[in-house]
């Protein structure tokens, strides 16, 4: 049986499983080169957001090895203003890998930072998981300033280590523990 995704929200967004009527939005905001500078796509098309949203409305939630992509909903205009994933490992599912993408229009503005927040702190108190990690690109800043505002800490620097874009690119890896997460 398909494990399924219960909504979560915040006091500005809500996040919920990906639905076909987000089609629109989500291509325009993963369209956007400004979006896609930092992630593995380029040129993101229509018929990839049609392919993406049919994956997701199948997928499995919290399933060992599985990338789940979750929507980001504005909860004033209830309308997607991003996404996030999460991807327990296969081998140890008590750890859980996340990232984040946001429409730029929304950046800047705390959303990621609640988005992401609410997410862990669901991660941990929720799903009982032990340990979350995110990898960014050493030249994200705003990433890189939401990881640490969340009270994650840089476990590595990885450089030169991932062919990306015609360039050969460097990461940091960032985790927190169960234990460590006091937030709300």
């Amino acid at each position: 049986m398909q494990n399924q995704f219960k909504t979560i929200e915040s006091s500005r967004v809500r996040l919920r499983a990906f639905q076909s009527y987000d089609l629109d939005n989500f291509v325009h905001y993963r369209a956007n080169p400004d979006v896609a500078r930092y992630q593995s796509w380029e040129n993101f098309t229509r018929e990839q957001g049609v392919k993406f949203i049919e994956e997701m409305t199948k997928a499995s939630f919290n399933s060992p090895g599985v990338y789940y992509q979750i929507a980001i909903e504005s909860k004033e205009t209830n309308e997607l203003i991003g996404d996030c994933v999460m991807h327990p490992l296969k081998d140890d599912p008590t750890q859980v890998e996340i990232g984040f993408t946001l429409d730029p229009q929304f950046q800047g503005k705390g959303y990621a930072y609640e988005a992401v927040k609410r997410l862990v702190h669901s991660l941990f108190t929720d799903l009982s998981k032990h340990r979350i990690t995110a990898i960014t690109d050493v030249k994200n800043e705003p990433s890189i300033k939401l990881l640490e505002r969340l009270g994650m800490r840089r476990e590595g620097h990885f450089h030169q280590n991932i062919w990306f874009k015609g360039e050969w690119g460097s990461e940091y890896l960032y985790a927190i523990l169960a234990e460590e997460w006091t937030r709300e």
